[in-house]
């Protein structure tokens, strides 16, 4: 509780700054527009002067970035993960932009600040992703092993596992930016695996300002999942919504203080079944880029 209440006290102070602020400034004005997501980090205008790698880096168009989430629940695709605070890292390295698409690799992790409930969340994921852009839209693909040390499989197995495979199109230059992504967990359930899919439309909408001389955003989310047996008998799904604002901490360090409200239903909600309920939950998420 004590980890909930710390995210929850921060994101209030952030909050409170920011309109103090505004009482002070008046009209915050526009800017360009910043819509990160939780796992894509905007790029900066320009490397930061003076670091050893930055030379290579910018000669080689090489992007190399990580990010840093706490939240007070750990949510997945409609399913509460764990009750506890947990913290969620991930470091990523993209290829240069060509005329070939780019490839990003990506290690993510999650792990519980405290255990006062019966759930145990550690994992970790390795991700290989490829998109081609067009003009007005991307095409993405990939693959995502899944690691979970905590889990017991049934196959008397030291540790639980799953694989994932996708495939997705985004159309970043239409309103609200839509999305939809199609994942298939050919995992064995025995092995800790999913054995099923899952299909999700994303929207998401940013509302850029100045706020004494930095630029910050106003970013809003909402997704509707479609879950087809993937680690529940039957069909159902979820829907979220999400609301935060984007602050620059450093020339190359974002903050984003947020909160989210998600529904489960069908097998998902069922007691029988999934047992998920709403929930409201927040976080502090942190992205840099090197």
């Amino acid at each position: 509780m004590k980890y909930v209440l710390c995210i929850l006290c921060s994101i209030a102070a952030i909050f409170g700054f920011l309109f103090n602020a505004f009482a002070e400034d008046g009209d915050p004005g526009l800017s360009a527009v910043r819509n990160p997501s939780a796992h894509t980090v905007p790029a900066p205008s320009k490397p930061a002067e003076g670091g050893l790698l930055d030379g290579i880096l910018s000669d080689t168009g090489i992007e190399v970035s990580g990010d840093l989430a706490f939240n007070s629940i750990y949510m997945w695709r409609g399913i509460m993960l764990d009750g506890d605070a947990v913290v969620q890292p991930g470091f990523y390295i993209r290829s240069p932009e060509s005329k070939f698409g780019r490839i990003k690799l990506g290690i993510w992790l999650n792990h519980d600040l405290e255990n006062k409930d019966s759930l145990k969340s550690s994992e970790t994921d390795y991700i290989f992703d490829y998109t081609y852009s067009f003009p007005s839209v991307a095409l993405s693909t990939g693959f995502i092993y899944y690691d979970f040390p905590d889990a017991a499989p049934s196959d008397g197995a030291p540790r639980g596992f799953s694989r994932e495979v996708y495939g997705g199109i985004s159309f970043p230059k239409l309103l609200l930016s839509p999305s939809v992504y199609y994942y298939y967990d050919f995992g064995r359930k025995v092995d800790g695996g999913g054995e099923g899919s899952y299909t999700v439309v994303n929207l998401s909408h940013s509302i850029p300002f100045v706020l004494k001389r930095y630029n910050m955003s106003l970013d809003f989310a909402g997704h509707v999942g479609f879950n087809n047996k993937q680690y529940f008998r039957g069909k159902g799904g979820d829907a979220a919504v999400g609301a935060g604002i984007t602050i620059p901490l450093l020339k190359n360090l974002l903050c984003k203080p947020n909160i989210n409200y998600s529904v489960p239903w069908g097998n998902l909600s069922d007691k029988g079944n999934g047992n998920q309920k709403n929930r409201l939950y927040g976080g502090i998420y942190l992205s840099y880029v090197f």
